[in-house]
């Protein structure tokens, strides 16, 4: 590889703002000779068919214009390398697939979608999480309890006339202990941190939260990580995948169940892993030049 070799981390105006990976991993990529550029997704003036390679990064906009930012992948792909591919991009940017992973025998937060025009059906006890299917940052997210039913139809009916799918959830009784993402590089976990709960408010949707709270290191126990493993192998096209991050917290009886798995624009944690920004950069470096 060259220095002329170039490599775009894709972004976005709120990714350039706030992503705390995007500055470290430039400044590794371009010390290793790459000519590492970040750009919006959105950017009509980029020429993408120029870079040896496209890593999507932080694109945390897309759940606003979803079929343009699907349609952007398809011709990215078309033009050059899209780390991580366009398949893998549908798939995982339509939280449904958590379904599809429940019925490969993975387990997951137990989940239940409401479509537009579909009836509604909330939890009688417990609290509960409402959520559109499309969507990133815990935006247009909320925590209900069982006496909330009204708020929460409110909130469903809302992701209705957007056109969204929404989600409905157990709040898990267990979530203070923290959720725990597992960043996996070139298909080989690497590092984990633990964070603090999210949904601190109930019947409350607060899209200016911090979506990652007390970050500190974690050492996986090997139940999460068997876990995290079984939940990379059910996606299909997995061994494609240049980074994916498995969201892990505790059911109720403690086991492992997973949250989400993050295949598009997830937050790797670089600055909590020197050994994971070099292995990232080893990988987009390898990737890039073999095309």
């Amino acid at each position: 590889m060259t220095v002329t070799t170039r490599v775009a981390l894709a972004t976005s105006a709120m990714g350039q703002a706030w992503d705390a990976d995007l500055p470290l991993m430039l400044e590794a990529l371009r010390a290793r000779g790459v000519d590492a550029v970040a750009a919006a997704w959105d950017a009509g003036d980029f020429d993408w068919s120029q870079c040896a390679a496209v890593v999507i990064r932080s694109t945390w906009d897309y759940a606003e214009r979803w079929p343009e930012y699907l349609a952007w992948a398809d011709a990215v792909q078309g033009a050059t390398r899209l780390d991580n591919p366009a398949g893998l991009v549908r798939w995982n940017t339509d939280k449904r697939y958590l379904g599809e992973l429940a019925g490969r025998g993975v387990p997951v937060v137990p989940t239940r979608f409401i479509a537009p025009g579909e009836a509604l059906a909330l939890p009688e006890h417990g609290q509960f999480v409402v959520k559109p299917a499309v969507s990133a940052g815990a935006r247009d997210t909320a925590r209900y309890a069982e006496h909330h039913h009204d708020l929460a139809a409110g909130h469903i009916a809302a992701l209705h006339a957007a056109g969204s799918t929404a989600m409905v959830q157990p709040y898990l009784s267990r979530i203070d202990e923290g959720e725990r993402a597992l960043v996996f590089l070139g298909g080989v976990f690497s590092h984990a941190i633990r964070k603090g709960p999210v949904l601190t408010d109930v019947g409350v949707v607060d899209n200016g939260r911090a979506p990652h709270p007390d970050l500190v290191p974690y050492r996986p126990s090997a139940a999460e990580l068997t876990l995290a493993e079984a939940a990379l192998a059910a996606v299909p096209g997995s061994q494609a995948l240049l980074y994916a991050r498995v969201d892990i917290a505790s059911a109720d009886d403690g086991s492992p169940v997973v949250m989400e798995v993050e295949l598009v624009e997830p937050n790797l944690f670089m600055g909590h892993s020197a050994h994971g920004l070099r292995r990232f950069t080893d990988l987009v470096h390898e990737r890039a030049a073999t095309g």
